[in-house]
């Protein structure tokens, strides 16, 4: 393995910090749980670990489109990624009142059902793609990888999320009576749907 502990260590913190801010992954995540416990939401997190590994690993092997027309492409995933952010903020802000279970969608029961939700949110978060796209260049040298660094930067992309989404279902689903009395259910939708707004204003500008 070339890639040195300490730029390993900065990575993992990236990661911890991109799983902190919230994103399409929370919603779902949340949605799930609250709607049918722990059980409905780990199939999800399975789900969201096929994306964090896939994109990380077609940044690496360097997409030949991608490479081509890099500058254009970020610029067009940060508009998007900021658009999609303010869309989602003002549903949730707009539906306050409205239970997360509401979405079937999102809260289909079932393993199957819960695995393909995840897939599905997470290959289309831009904020995954924004960072894996355009901040995973910068941790390493992505010429200089070797077959074992590869693994190993995969296996830090997904355990690193997977681990925080377990937690955070965890969390919730001993919440859950709490979370779905109508003020909570109000409080929550309008303080995640500011959160949402506030991330979408600030990604142009970061």
């Amino acid at each position: 393995m070339t890639i040195s502990f300490p730029d390993l260590a900065l990575y993992v913190g990236a990661l911890f910090a991109l799983f902190l801010t919230p994103g399409p992954v929370w919603v779902a995540l949340i949605a799930r749980t609250l709607s049918g416990g722990f059980n409905a939401a780990w199939p999800l997190a399975l789900g969201v670990v096929v994306g964090d590994v896939l994109w990380p690993l077609l940044a690496i092997l360097g997409v030949a489109w991608v490479v081509s027309v890099y500058a254009d492409f970020m610029i067009v995933l940060r508009w998007v990624a900021s658009v999609t952010f303010l869309i989602m903020g003002a549903l949730v802000i707009r539906h306050a009142d409205s239970g997360v279970g509401s979405d079937s969608r999102l809260t289909r029961p079932g393993m199957w059902a819960g695995f393909l939700a995840g897939l599905a949110v997470i290959l289309g978060n831009p904020k995954a793609i924004l960072f894996y796209m355009g901040v995973l260049p910068g941790f390493f040298d992505l010429g200089a990888l070797t077959r074992p660094d590869i693994a190993v930067i995969c296996i830090a992309s997904f355990a690193v999320p997977l681990i925080g989404n377990l937690v955070l279902a965890a969390f919730f689903g001993r919440a859950r009576r709490l979370l779905t009395s109508p003020a909570a259910l109000r409080r929550t939708n309008l303080t995640a749907g500011g959160l949402l707004i506030a991330v979408g204003l600030a990604i142009p500008f970061v």
